[in-house]
């Protein structure tokens, strides 16, 4: 993340009348998100957490979230 887009920043931009930089803030915004998602579910995932429970956390299905982390996980060679 870009110093510009720290999330105090991003809050700024989200409600600005000008669509370019809105859309930006939105882009920004999901590459946070993603971000934050994986660092907490290898952090649940290295605690002990079960896909179940990652799901239910997440409010998604168990195959959604094990299909997009385990592979990534287990590229990192992180036992699952």
């Amino acid at each position: 993340m870009a110093d510009e887009d720290t999330p105090a920043t991003l809050a700024g931009k989200v409600t600005n009348k000008d669509p370019a930089v809105g859309l930006q803030a939105v882009v920004a915004l999901r590459r946070l998100l993603e971000e934050l998602e994986r660092l907490h579910v290898d952090n649940a995932r290295d605690q002990g957490w079960t896909w179940q429970s990652i799901a239910t956390a997440l409010q998604v299905s168990r195959q959604t979230v094990h299909e997009k982390h385990a592979g990534r996980r287990k590229a990192m060679g992180k036992e699952d």
